[in-house]
This record gives structure tokens, C-alpha cells and sequence, in this order.
């Protein structure tokens, strides 16, 4: 060993507290940096080294402390922490805010034809398969192949079925705009439950205060999938809300009926100037590692905890944030 840093700080867990509201948002904030996008190979590779040599006992001579975490989160940004392979650079959550800013952007300057509806939908839930891919979990490899059975119709889940009709191109304009968010909405709560409709069904692990495993809730999947959703939407809305109001205004002004072409990099340019805040934000809005009384869990799960652990009356569970998506980056799954 070389080097004045201690080897006891804990860079496997997140820097900030995680049960409150701002340290989670502190670490999404870190979690979501889109400057992570642009870092070079090498910069990549340094941070992996740095971060497996602290890991192994190894200190490079001067590392600081806040060297080492940035290295943390630099390396958490781009490389997979089940199987420490590099990820796919639209896949990473340092990408999310550029990747979204461009597609929600696009959904909110072409909603004026149905086929641009459905285009744009369809390529904002082919970016998240690719995220919730990229993120896969090491020990449960998530199919490519993830859309609902076939007894479910594919255009129900790309898009909702209104964005077939004709009847958002009759809406006022300010209304009209609203059209994106509203399927965004509807696609999450469409999208996420069928996803992981196999927790709904078998569950997910709860776990006492000390991490020990006491079964497999449906129940718990549910509240989780419930707080996923709501964080989604929760993005969303900054995103798509605001930027329309202040273009339905601008629009009005002569500079833009002058230079049309601004349109798109204006509302684009709003988008993610919401999106650099709501992302890390609204992940941040329910702790990680969520709980739930024992005595709403199925009475089966419950007879059980009372057999083995008599004293537990809280189980906790992992969330899932997108379910593989964030969970894996921060290395909390």
C-alpha cells in the first residue's frame, strides 16, 4: 500500500446520506451529469483503474478523497458494476439528459400529424429498451425481446391509442402541445408494469434491517413499480409542461415568425435546461431502499417472517428506480 488516504471509505455506497431528500439528489445529480458523456477513453480507463486499485488496497500516491469519489461516480458513469464491462454510450444515465432533451424536444415541436405522434413516441420507448438493456442486471440478463405478449396490441405500447386519431390535431394550439406529455404519461404506466410484470407476479426480494433476506413480495413490487412510475412522470412533467407555454408564447413574437427555424434548438434548448434538474431530482423523490409494514405484505410472506424473524415488523426492498436502469449505475441493486 502507498499513499495517505485511508482505506476505509466505503466508496461501494453512495456520498451523500440516502435517506434524506438531498443527499439522494446530490448523488443523482453526480449519478446524471451529462459532462460524463464527453470524457475520453483514457479519462475512463483512469477512473477504472483508480477505483479497482482502492478496492484491492492500492492508493495512487496523491489521490484525494474527493479525487477518489469523483473517479467513483466517472467510473459508475460508464462501466457496468455486475460484469465491469464498459456500457453502451446511449445506455449510460449520463446520457439521459442529452438523449432525452433531443427526443422530447422533437415530440414537442412535431405533434402537429398523428404519424409524427407515433414516430416520436416510438423512438422515445425504443431509447428506454435500449437503457433498460444496457443496464441490464449481471445475474438476470433482461431479454431483448421485452414487449408485452402478443395478445396485447405493439401500438398500445409504443404509443396510447388516441395517438392514432385524429383528434389532437383538432385541440387549441396550447392544448395541442400538451398531447406528448400526456402519451409519455400513459406509455410509462403502460410500459413499466409489463416490464416487470414477472415481479408482479412472483415478486421481489424484502429484506430485514440487517439485509437479510425474508422472501419475495408481490405486494412490495407493486409499491415499487407505483413510486417508478410516479418518478417518471415526475420528469416528464417540467420537461414538457413548461417548454410549451413559453413557446406558445414566443411563437406570438415577430423575431420567431421571422426565423421560424428556431423553433426546434429554442424548445430543444428549454427541454434540457428542465431535464438538468428534473432527472436528479424526481429520481431522488423516494429513498432507494424503500419499506413497507409487515403486516401489509401477503398473509403467506407474513406467516413466515413471524416463524423466522418474530421481532421484524418493517421489511425494506429495492426499489428499482427504471427498474435496471439507475439501480445498476449506482450500484445499488
Amino acid at each position: 500500500m502507498s499513499g495517505e488516504l485511508p482505506l476505509n471509505i466505503n466508496i461501494k455506497e453512495p456520498r451523500w446520506d440516502q435517506g434524506t431528500f438531498m443527499g439522494r439528489a446530490q448523488h443523482f445529480f453526480m449519478v446524471t451529469d451529462p459532462r460524463n458523456v464527453l470524457l475520453s477513453s483514457e479519462t475512463l480507463e483512469d477512473a477504472r483503474v483508480t477505483v479497482q486499485n482502492y478496492r484491492a488496497g492500492i492508493v495512487k500516491p496523491g489521490l484525494t478523497e474527493d479525487a477518489l469519489w469523483k473517479a467513483k461516480y466517472v467510473y459508475d458513469s460508464a462501466f457496468h458494476p455486475d460484469t465491469g464491462e464498459k456500457m453502451f454510450v446511449i445506455g449510460r444515465m449520463s446520457a439521459q439528459v442529452p438523449m432525452n432533451m433531443s427526443i422530447t424536444g422533437s415530440m414537442l415541436t412535431f405533434y402537429r400529424t398523428t404519424p409524427a405522434v407515433v414516430f416520436w413516441q416510438w423512438v422515445n420507448q425504443s431509447f428506454n429498451a435500449v437503457v433498460n438493456y444496457t443496464n441490464r442486471s449481471g445475474d438476470a440478463p433482461l431479454t431483448v425481446n421485452w414487449v408485452p405478449p402478443t395478445s396485447v396490441p405493439r401500438q398500445e405500447l409504443w404509443s396510447p391509442p388516441w395517438a392514432s386519431s385524429p383528434w389532437p390535431t383538432r385541440l387549441p394550439p396550447i392544448m395541442g402541445r400538451f398531447v406528448p406529455f400526456v402519451a409519455v404519461a400513459a406509455a410509462n404506466c403502460i410500459n413499466i408494469p409489463f416490464m416487470r410484470q414477472r415481479e408482479l407476479k412472483y415478486g421481489i426480494p424484502v429484506t430485514d434491517e440487517n439485509d437479510n433476506r425474508l422472501g419475495e413480495s408481490p405486494g412490495a413490487a407493486k409499491q415499487a413499480i407505483l413510486q417508478v412510475i410516479v418518478s417518471r412522470i415526475g420528469m416528464a412533467v417540467p420537461a414538457m409542461a413548461i417548454p410549451p407555454v413559453i413557446m406558445n408564447a414566443l411563437e406570438k413574437k415577430a423575431f420567431m415568425k421571422r426565423f421560424p427555424l428556431l423553433n426546434a434548438p429554442i424548445q430543444v434548448g428549454l427541454v434540457g435546461l428542465c431535464l438538468v434538474f428534473a432527472t436528479p431530482l424526481c429520481c431522488a423523490l423516494f429513498p432507494q431502499k424503500s419499506s413497507m409494514s409487515v403486516s401489509s405484505l401477503e398473509p403467506q410472506l407474513q406467516e413466515r417472517i413471524r416463524e423466522i424473524s418474530p421481532q421484524t415488523t418493517t421489511v425494506y426492498f429495492n426499489k428499482g428506480l427504471f427498474k435496471l436502469v439507475i439501480v445498476n449505475v449506482c450500484q445499488l441493486s
